[in-house]
């Protein structure tokens, strides 16, 4: 599969506890991101894909190990990797680490389902979007 697409992005005091630690929840915030801009950077807008083609995007299952500490005005580069394109989800292979020194402070893998929009029913990929996915 293609190299990780990478999202750059700054952790603020929103997402951290009174200790300036980025809250364990606010990770899936930041790998959620990652995801999403690697779609737009593919050139598919997940309002347009609702709208124009009936499919949305939810996280099924995901597995996270949380490595070491974000905190307050951490530039954080966060990537995703699809490591496995199927019928109706992608699997990805998620990092997070620290700008600064390059420390990885979480890893994730997720699983993706491509749902009709209207009915939240499993669907199948677009073959043309899977072809994307894929190059």
């Amino acid at each position: 599969m293609r190299e990780p697409f990478v999202w750059q992005m700054r952790v603020y005091w929103e997402d951290t506890d009174g200790g300036g630690v980025v809250y364990h929840a606010r990770y899936l915030n930041f790998f959620e991101r990652a995801r999403t801009e690697w779609l737009r950077a593919l050139g598919f807008d997940q309002s347009a894909l609702a709208r124009e083609h009936g499919i949305v995007f939810a996280v099924r299952h995901m597995e996270i190990d949380f490595v070491q500490a974000a905190r307050l005005d951490d530039e954080l580069q966060v990537s995703a990797r699809p490591v496995q394109i199927g019928a109706s989800r992608v699997v990805f292979e998620q990092q997070m680490h620290r700008a600064a020194d390059e420390i990885l402070l979480a890893s994730a893998m997720v699983k993706a389902a491509c749902l009709d929009a209207g009915d939240f029913r499993a669907v199948r990929l677009p073959s043309w979007m899977k072809e994307r996915m894929s190059a």
